[in-house]
């Protein structure tokens, strides 16, 4: 299976309290770092000088390849951390947009913007040129100005016809112009709580694992990352149960190297039901 994934790469400076680290982040980071348990995937994203050499290394060791669009700065955030969950994002700088894709076939493209890089009218396309298509709504709707981070309210049309697309709950009510028919599966998470899937228009209910873990960070982009890997081997709700499986043993180990058979002895616990979820408002356009 090929695996693309696009997205930036991000320097991510972490503040806790009086403790300041930095790393690397973005949701492609993450969404690569789940896939390579199944595939090599290749991230295309765009960095500058100051991305250190260390971290594509480190890409590198995991079977994931790199391709760069040249930049003068690399996309940066500051992420001041209040709890496990709750944080305040600042864009500090950013890199260029990636305006066009590779001219290789994949059999699996996975759309993970954080700063309007992606643009969509190339969205659009997708669906022509991959068999299998997916985005995160996350980076399509924050304003990609430097400062704190806030959200616009966009025309989501170009987002119709994706096989599988991931928006937490606060974030959904920003796009106008979709509904659940729109796209194959319409995943809509709320952080620990119940969340809401749509498969073809009709929705189902779902409850993640409950954990105490030390922090949130990726937990969106890998249960997308999963999903879509296990949506192509198996059942939709088969695959939405093992996405959830998958993303808790990720937060509770914050790696990868648990074995599958744990990830289907969680998967077996956890309940999913149709259900008569109402759509969330969205604000319209």
């Amino acid at each position: 299976m090929k695996c693309l994934v696009m997205g930036h790469l991000t320097r991510d400076v972490i503040i806790r309290g009086s403790k300041i680290e930095e790393r690397i982040g973005g949701g492609a980071y993450y969404s690569a770092l789940a896939l390579s348990r199944f595939c090599s995937p290749v991230i295309l994203t765009s960095v500058g000088r100051d991305f250190p050499e260390k971290w594509i290394e480190e890409l590198e060791g995991h079977n994931i390849e790199v391709i760069s669009i040249p930049s003068e700065e690399t996309t940066a955030y500051e992420l001041r951390y209040f709890d496990s969950n709750t944080r305040k994002l600042r864009l500090l700088s950013r890199a260029e947009d990636l305006e066009a894709f590779p001219e290789e076939k994949y059999d699996v493209v996975l759309l993970n913007p954080v700063a309007g890089e992606i643009p969509g009218a190339l969205v659009e396309h997708a669906g022509e040129m991959f068999h299998l298509v997916s985005a995160d709504v996350q980076g399509f709707i924050r304003e990609p100005r430097k400062g704190e981070v806030r959200l616009r309210e966009i025309d989501a049309s170009f987002l119709r016809g994706i096989n599988v697309l991931h928006s937490d709950r606060d974030e959904f009510s920003y796009l106008g112009m979709l509904n659940p028919a729109d796209v194959e599966v319409l995943l809509i998470s709320d952080g620990s709580n119940s969340g809401t899937a749509y498969y073809n228009g009709k929705s189902y209910s779902y409850w993640p694992v409950k954990l105490e873990v030390p922090e949130s960070t990726g937990a969106g982009d890998v249960f997308l990352a999963s999903f879509v890997y296990f949506y192509r081997k198996c059942p939709f709700i088969q695959a939405l149960k093992r996405a959830n499986a998958f993303t808790a043993l990720f937060l509770k180990y914050r790696h990868f190297e648990f074995s599958m058979g744990e990830v289907n002895d969680l998967a077996a616990g956890i309940l999913v039901e149709r259900s008569s979820a109402v759509f969330p408002q969205t604000h319209g356009l």
